[in-house]
């Protein structure tokens, strides 16, 4: 039986002066240094080039890729997201997925490793500086026959340090901006993106919106996902794990979405899974009748309107079920049909849920 990573208590000396020294330099260093020379527009593209770089690893690479299985990719893929991965610090990708996993698997239990329910900090930062983890990697046998990942694990600090340090000084030592390099490059940057990254354990949470689990604790909150590649749409991710994207409307920020899919449309992407749309459907319409049941239990007549409520998702979910079974059939405009009529009792059913909410 595969058991959790285990959770020791104990300051995590080396990670809290890591992140105490990148942490003061950033909001110490960053504005003197802006007083003292200014900042060049190579300054500007290599700490953005950073950000992107390092941030997209870990949301399209350790997360999606290797965390979720959402897609596989070839080996020069593969050795981007681990070096700019690295690159940000936040462990190897083995033991970065390996806690993922257990977090999934055991989402709010004492048995997840940054549980919001032993308070916001500790699911922020305070799991990683404040305890010691003793990783059981029974969770990725998967990842362990991944021979580059294994030595990224393996020489980790060499990786981290070459990618995420050596390499933005150098390149800013090519311009004459060594120094504003190491100030905004790395640490400015480590610092907005391991807190950025951090905010999904926090504020996605604790705040935000939940749309296809309404008990969860897991939100979806866009101005995280603006931070973090399109990672805040969290209710959605915690429901439906292994769909490569987040955020599935058109108007949602997920960077790491359009890029898997542009590595698809080129060749460099394959399997790439991706949740049907019913399945969806009938996640969101279950969450909204909860949610709807337990405000129409406050009304006088709750009876009377638990059973309108009962009647008007039985029949949504029929015609449902219909636009799923037009699919099977070679008439396109049979489905355009079925699809038409589901739509039209949709709206009326969000409109009679909306009312029913208003007046409980």
């Amino acid at each position: 039986m595969a058991t959790s990573t285990k959770m020791v208590r104990g300051y995590n000396w080396n990670i809290i002066v890591f992140f105490a020294v990148t942490t003061a330099v950033a909001l110490i260093g960053t504005p003197l240094y802006l007083y003292r020379y200014g900042i060049s527009l190579w300054e500007v593209l290599l700490t953005l080039f950073f950000v992107v770089a390092t941030g997209m690893s870990i949301t399209v690479g350790y997360h999606r890729l290797y965390a979720h299985s959402a897609f596989k990719t070839n080996p020069f893929i593969e050795f981007l997201v681990l070096f700019f991965g690295a690159a940000a610090f936040e462990q190897p990708a083995l033991i970065w997925c390996s806690g993922h996993r257990d977090h999934h698997r055991y989402v709010d239990t004492e048995q997840d490793p940054y549980s919001i329910k032993k308070g916001f900090w500790y699911a922020h930062i305070g799991w990683m500086t404040l305890w010691k983890q003793e990783p059981n990697f029974d969770n990725v046998p998967d990842l362990m026959k991944n021979k580059m990942l294994m030595h990224q694990d393996k020489y980790y600090i060499f990786w981290a340090a070459g990618a995420g340090i050596l390499l933005p000084v150098l390149l800013g030592a090519l311009s004459g901006h060594a120094l504003g390099a190491f100030v905004l490059a790395v640490c400015a940057r480590l610092t907005f993106v391991y807190h950025a990254t951090f905010c999904i354990n926090s504020v996605c949470h604790t705040f935000g919106t939940a749309t296809y689990d309404i008990d969860a604790t897991a939100k979806d909150h866009w101005f995280v996902a603006m931070m973090t590649n399109g990672e805040g749409y969290h209710n959605y991710h915690h429901h439906f794990p292994t769909d490569y994207r987040n955020g599935i409307r058109w108007y949602h920020w997920d960077p790491s979405k359009w890029a898997i899919a542009f590595l698809a449309k080129i060749g460099w992407a394959t399997g790439l899974r991706r949740t049907p749309v019913f399945q969806i459907l009938r996640a969101r319409l279950a969450a909204q009748k909860t949610l709807v049941s337990r405000s129409a239990g406050r009304l006088k007549e709750s009876s009377r309107a638990m059973r309108i409520l009962d009647w008007n998702h039985r029949l949504l979910e029929q015609k449902l079920q219909e636009w799923e079974a037009s699919r099977e059939r070679a008439s396109i405009e049979f489905e355009k049909r079925a699809r038409q009529v589901f739509e039209t009792r949709l709206r009326r059913w969000n409109l009679w849920t909306r009312r029913l909410a208003v007046s409980a």
